[in-house]
């Protein structure tokens, strides 16, 4: 790929100065934080990753933050049954610091006594096995936290999903003696609660704090109770459609483990009654579209054309949803946040709200908390929602001790500089950014080995995918010209400011040059 990166004429851009309110690490809470950008797209890729270093010198990974998951591991170099993902395989025989976990009684152990060993299963049947070693995990150059010594899994088998996914392996950010924020907690290095922000539908990205915030006053909040399950669960009692109650007993979402939040589950999943019932409501309130087949054959999604294509334009249309805790307090679900875009039709839209089987459980994954900050107050057992652009949650989160970000406009800029692995953090030190250019505008070539006629059908898909791996909005993408060569396309491709802005940020201007 071809990727010139022009300059503009200097322009009059400004840094960028904050009005709203900040939300900022109390003094109270002294303990530093780890500010960390989170990637990929929760429908595209099924997931959302953040980049951890491991080892000295530090080797970089792409890893599935899973607030299901108690453990965090990455693919060994000695595994011959792992997939082929995003980065090589970790050496350990390549970083000074790395230690095998030796067996003990505290662990389950290999054949041969000498090493500590784990195995985890998932829903779907994927497998992940392998030793525990430990090594100094860095988190990346807006983080305030030091790198630490965690214990990790080195992956000798993985399977299923697992095994073909792009991303590296799995962040466990749940509750557990392997879990890397019972390791930091434990470390007293932040204090108990992390952060999580989903971008919204077309956006992706997002961003995740580990350590401690302060939440803002309208934050709402619902009780979380460790002992009712080892998952992360809160206190549901009623969903509303359009205003509505659904006409059932609270008990229903209390089946089992109860309701649980996974941000490593994609929809979300009631149980049968409350499926039915969540269905039927919002069908009622759907005279104006017509309902059509789902985009895979092999499923009965419930689909609806006629909407239109603007997501920030379906609350006219779709029905608001509310789902209400024991305290009474209610978190208000936009469409985006019960529905996906249809993939074969425009302006069409799916239910992504699933029976969850015969499972008394209620599972909800990402989809129902995109655009809301989701902030896991394991000290107080309770955990809070705060609806927001989680595109702008960069220039809110503006943590005391950590390095500054660079000027980004107003809407659609999560991006953050990530270094390279030779280059990630091994101690406290500052890594600013270079000095801060104009630019006006970004222009690239790039070429894709596929016949123009067919690359055509797909060119909004990968504008998409452009403005998701830079970090911005997708109507900043624009395609200049295009041409065909054989059986090779050419598309030149054009990134302006967002909004009212005069200037890209540095910060997306860099993010490009690795990118593209």
């Amino acid at each position: 790929m071809i990727l010139p990166l022009f300059l503009s004429p200097p322009s009059p851009c400004t840094k960028f100065s904050n009005t709203r309110r900040l939300l900022q690490r109390s003094n109270a809470n002294a303990l530093p934080n780890a500010h960390m950008r989170l990637h990929d797209d929760l429908l595209i890729n099924g997931y959302y990753t953040t980049r951890l270093w491991i080892g000295t010198p530090p080797q970089r990974f792409a890893l599935i933050v899973d607030t299901g998951s108690s453990v965090t591991y990455v693919p060994c170099s000695s595994c011959e049954q792992c997939g082929r993902h995003q980065d090589p395989k970790f050496q350990p025989d390549l970083s000074s610091t790395y230690q095998p976990v030796k067996c003990s009684i505290d662990c389950n152990c290999d054949d041969e006594k000498e090493q500590c060993v784990y195995e985890r299963q998932y829903a779907e049947m994927s497998t992940s096995s392998g030793v525990l070693g430990e090594d100094i995990i860095s988190f990346g150059n807006l983080s305030a936290l030091a790198p630490q010594r965690i214990v990790f899994g080195c992956e000798n088998m993985e399977t299923g999903d697992l095994y073909s996914q792009h991303a590296d392996g799995i962040m466990g950010l749940g509750r557990g003696d392997l879990s890397i924020v019972d390791h930091l907690v434990d470390k007293g290095v932040i204090n108990d609660s992390f952060s999580l922000c989903y971008g919204g539908m077309g956006i992706g990205g997002g961003a995740m704090v580990l350590g401690g915030i302060s939440p803002p006053s309208d934050m709402v909040f619902s009780q979380s109770d460790p002992v009712r399950s080892p998952y992360y669960n809160i206190d549901l009692k009623e969903i509303h459609v359009a205003g509505k109650p659904l006409p059932l007993n609270p008990t229903v979402f209390d089946g089992k483990h109860g309701t649980i939040l996974d941000s490593g589950t994609t929809y979300a999943y009631l149980p049968e009654a409350a499926f039915v019932s969540f269905k039927d409501a919002i069908m009622k309130e759907l005279h104006s579209l017509k309902p059509i087949r789902g985009p895979d054959p092999n499923y009965n999604d419930i689909c609806f054309s006629g909407a239109g294509s603007d997501i920030s334009q379906q609350s006219s249309t779709f029905p608001a949803v509310e789902m209400v805790f024991g305290n009474g307090q209610k978190l208000l679900l936009s469409p985006e946040n019960y529905l996906f875009r249809h993939s074969k039709v425009h302006g069409a839209y799916c239910l992504g709200i699933f029976q969850n089987g015969k499972d008394p459980t209620t599972l909800l994954g990402g989809i129902v908390v995109r655009n809301t900050l989701v902030f896991y107050d394991r000290e107080n057992s309770k955990i809070g929602f705060w609806k927001t652009n989680c595109s702008e949650l960069w220039e809110r989160l503006h943590v005391d001790g950590a390095p500054p970000l660079a000027p980004s406009s107003s809407y659609g800029n999560n991006s953050s500089t990530e270094m390279p692995p030779s280059m990630a953090p091994t101690d406290q030190q500052h890594y600013g950014l270079p000095d801060e250019k104009k630019i006006g505008q970004i222009t690239f070539e790039m070429m894709l080995n596929v016949n123009y006629s067919d690359l055509k059908l797909h060119i909004s898909e990968l504008a998409e995918f452009i403005a998701q791996e830079l970090g911005i909005n997708s109507s900043q993408v624009h395609m200049l010209n295009s041409m065909e060569k054989g059986n090779a396309s050419y598309i030149e491709w054009d990134v302006v400011p967002s909004g009212s802005a005069d200037c890209i940020s540095n910060v997306t201007a860099i993010v490009s040059l690795f990118v593209c």
